[in-house]
């Protein structure tokens, strides 16, 4: 719709038991003051039916010839880049504040969801109007997701069909999936599973803890150890570090859990790391022997649970980060899953 356009007529969206129904907020990152500006937005679930109320307020002394009005629920997925540098299977890596991506617009690569019907036929509109409609049992395929280069969004859309410029509205709504139990690497239960009866079978197999050496030859040897590979969004990590070899001094020692945004029209074309938590683990010099306790509570931080489509990934790392006594900064990352549980 043109700029110098003033709409003959407002629309407005209300969702059933929207003020009762629970809501999350998400960073606005269209705003240029990304830390001040937060959407609230009503939740739902897979397979919650999506209805409400469609009002037409035509404005004083107006009348509004019309081709019909048709409302729509749509999720899209949306990008600002798709490409890398031209190089087949080339990536590349930014971080979390790289320019470009925080002032851009993200544009639709793909609706996974599109459903509409017509609510009114053509006609003329010369005072308000109200329609109810309903989506029912909405299945919906990804959770909502809003980063740096993809977002995953969901929305009523009103569209008043004119010959001219069509007037629209859109209703934004956000979705959870819930998994059920923690399992072995890369199998998490969902709805669908539990409906198949799949999940006893895959339950049966128990989680492992996960072991990891890190060293520096005739210099440092470390076994970080913590209790499984998969995690809810609200669970504790638990873990140790023990320390077999320290012949390096240690002055600083940290524990890290990092999304990972990789995106593109070549899964790796766009990689973003994001630091969520950082946890200090100790601050000084250890010595042979010590072992050192990791409870690292996951609840009360934005957390992402693990996804995946053809356009984008999200996955979650353990970073522990060891820092010498020159400055020098020593490293070992640890993929896991995160999962959300109700």
């Amino acid at each position: 719709m043109s700029l110098f356009f003033k709409s003959p007529l407002d629309i407005e969206i209300l969702l059933d038991g929207e003020e009762s129904r629970k809501h999350v907020e998400v960073s606005n990152n269209t705003a240029s003051n990304t830390k001040a500006l937060r959407d609230r937005l009503p939740l739902y679930e897979d397979g919650e039916s999506i209805s409400g109320i469609v009002t037409l307020r035509v404005k004083e002394g107006k009348r509004v010839e019309h081709l019909g009005v048709k409302v729509s629920v749509i999720g899209s997925i949306d990008m600002i880049k798709t490409h890398g540098n031209g190089n087949t299977g080339s990536s590349k890596r930014l971080n979390n504040n790289s320019s470009g991506f925080s002032d851009a617009r993200k544009n639709t690569v793909e609706q996974f969801l599109c459903f509409s019907y017509d609510l009114c036929p053509a006609g003329e509109l010369q005072h308000s109007q109200s329609y109810n409609f309903m989506f029912k049992d909405l299945a919906k395929r990804h959770e909502s997701y809003r980063g740096k280069n993809v977002d995953v969004s969901y929305y009523v859309k009103v569209t008043v069909i004119r010959k001219s410029a069509d007037i629209t509205k859109l209703k934004k709504f956000w979705v959870y999936l819930y998994n059920n139990v923690s399992l072995p690497s890369s199998v998490v239960v969902n709805q669908r599973q539990i409906e198949n009866g799949e999940e006893n079978r895959l339950a049966r197999i128990e989680p492992k803890p996960v072991k990891l050496d890190i060293g520096i030859e005739n210099c440092l040897h470390i076994e970080f150890e913590y209790s499984k590979s998969q995690y809810h969004l609200k669970e504790v990590i638990v873990g140790r570090i023990y320390f077999l070899l320290t012949r390096l001094k240690i002055k600083h020692m940290e524990l890290s859990l990092i999304t990972r945004e990789s995106s593109g029209l070549q899964l790796s074309n766009y990689l973003i790391d994001s630091t969520v938590i950082r946890y200090e683990i100790m601050d000084g010099s250890p010595v042979k022997g010590d072992t050192i306790p990791i409870r690292l509570f996951l609840g009360g931080y934005e957390l992402t649970p693990d996804m995946s489509c053809n356009y984008f990934n999200i996955k979650n790392y353990l970073s522990l980060v060891i820092i010498d006594e020159d400055g020098r900064r020593y490293f070992k990352q640890s993929e896991i899953v995160l999962y959300r549980s109700r």
